[in-house]
């Protein structure tokens, strides 16, 4: 059987060993990135496509006759058109629950920065204004504690719950809300609407899809707790990136963690690259990217693909949503 690994360089930087993932099929073509204009020749032949980020879309996947197999490098299946290889009879696999301790891991890196004003006492520390302080500390940013607030929880997956759990060893209350289009109320989830105004905290770990897609707009901000902190590790496209920048400018929202970004690289014309946005952290999304998650990743991938050909397929995406 023939693999190919569309973009190899977005996972491993030379710090990771892939001997058992090259172990699993007989003939492998390992590319570092695959240009869109490329995607159609490289998977033409091929009976495994590995992706993290390459979309492939119903004429990609129909002019690939041979592939039986979509292992997809990440979560997130919101690159793959999941119906068409349902219809050409092509299995899509993914990867779970291979980051959580270092999404987890970032999210607090996330909030305790901002809660501590960690950045801006840096930057004044190398500027030399503590050196020409009279007094022994600088005050000169408010710090917060996160003990007894409030976090809010979109998506109460293993994601949310692992965060929910490190959330209550700060001394934080987690609230989950009611998944966005869910005409059903589950025990101990609320409505977002109701969720918003209550949380000193809202963390994101949904899935992006057309019911999550600009979920937190002008209007769900605006309902936020006046100096809430929102964080998201999830996708960008849930958040209204212009939105999000007036609600930091204008002081309504007392900070934001943003490891995702609807455009990934982003445009320098992007609202949130903009100089002049207070307490505003941007990770390039990389809550995911510890070693650790990156070789489990390999690891789980390899896994998937051994499974498929002994016809005990796993993290099937279709099984999963059933």
């Amino acid at each position: 059987m023939k693999g190919i690994f569309l973009d190899y360089a977005s996972i491993d930087t030379g710090d990771l060993e892939r001997h058992r993932l090259a172990a699993v099929l007989e003939d492998w073509r390992w590319h570092g990135a695959t240009d869109p204009h490329q995607v159609a020749e490289r998977i033409r032949d091929a009976d495994v496509v590995v992706s993290n980020k390459v979309p492939l879309d119903r004429e990609l996947l129909s002019g690939a006759p041979q592939l039986k197999l979509i292992c997809i490098a990440a979560t997130g299946t919101d690159k793959i058109d999941l119906e068409a290889a349902r219809e050409l009879g092509i299995l899509v696999s993914n990867v779970v629950g291979y980051a959580t301790p270092a999404v987890v891991q970032h999210v607090f890196s996330l909030l305790l920065a901002l809660s501590t004003r960690l950045i801006p006492y840096h930057q004044e520390v190398r500027a030399g204004e503590w050196q020409a302080q009279g007094n022994f500390c600088l005050l000169n940013h408010p710090i917060s504690e996160i003990r007894g607030k409030t976090l809010g929880i979109l998506g109460a997956g293993e994601l949310g719950q692992a965060v929910a759990r490190v959330a209550e060893c700060f001394g934080m209350r987690p609230l989950f809300a009611q998944r966005p289009g869910s005409k059903q109320s589950l025990p101990g989830r609320i409505p977002l609407q109701e969720l918003l105004p209550q949380a000193d905290v809202l963390s994101l770990h949904l899935p992006l899809a057309d019911n999550t897609r600009n979920l937190m707009g002008a209007r769900e901000l605006g309902l936020m707790k006046p100096g809430a902190i929102l964080i998201n590790t999830a996708r960008g496209g849930i958040v209204d990136e212009m939105a999000l920048a007036q609600a930091l400018r204008n002081g309504h929202l007392g900070g934001a963690g943003i490891d995702v970004l609807a455009q990934e690289p982003p445009a320098n014309d992007n609202p949130l690259l903009a100089g002049d946005i207070p307490n505003l952290i941007l990770t390039p999304h990389t809550a995911w990217a510890s070693r650790d998650a990156r070789q489990r990743l390999l690891d789980e991938i390899a896994q998937n693909i051994t499974a498929f050909r002994q016809g005990k397929p796993r993290n099937c995406v279709d099984c999963l949503s059933t």
